[in-house]
């Protein structure tokens, strides 16, 4: 288990680190895997996240439209994102093949879909990364 805090920050999509995507032949770059999630949560926007971390992007987030199939997408969504995140930045995704075990994320702000909260909880996030480790280690042999 590991909690996003702490030397596991780096498993946190609000962790600070360049990750680029390619939308319509263009690459764009963004300040966290959460500000990519965020714009692509509203790709009409999109171009308003580049300047900002994962936390304003998640606060500018609430305040756009999102994309009609937006349920049916956000987990790979989420999976793009941290590919993106994982693959272009090598120390995140030797720290990530090195974790052991089960990723949790345990949260105190009532997540129950992407993490645990008190127990209860979908952890969809750390199951997302724990397929993400199990890519890697693979193309890594």
């Amino acid at each position: 288990m590991a909690s996003f805090r702490g030397e596991k920050y780096y498993l946190s999509n609000m962790y600070p680190c360049p990750v680029t995507i390619k939308l319509k032949g263009e690459l764009i770059t963004f300040k966290s895997s959460e500000s990519v999630f965020q714009a692509l949560r509203s790709p009409d926007r999109l171009k308003e996240f580049i300047p900002l971390n994962g936390f304003e992007a998640k606060k500018h987030a609430k305040s756009c439209a999102r994309r009609a199939d937006w349920f049916d997408v956000s987990l790979d969504v989420m999976m793009y994102a941290l590919r993106c995140k994982f693959t272009q930045n090598p120390d995140l995704a030797a720290k990530l093949m090195a974790l052991e075990g089960d990723i949790v994320e345990i949260n105190e702000w009532h997540d129950t879909f992407w993490g645990v909260c008190n127990g209860i909880g979908e952890n969809h996030l750390g199951k997302l990364l724990m397929q993400l480790r199990d890519e890697l280690r693979a193309a890594a042999h």
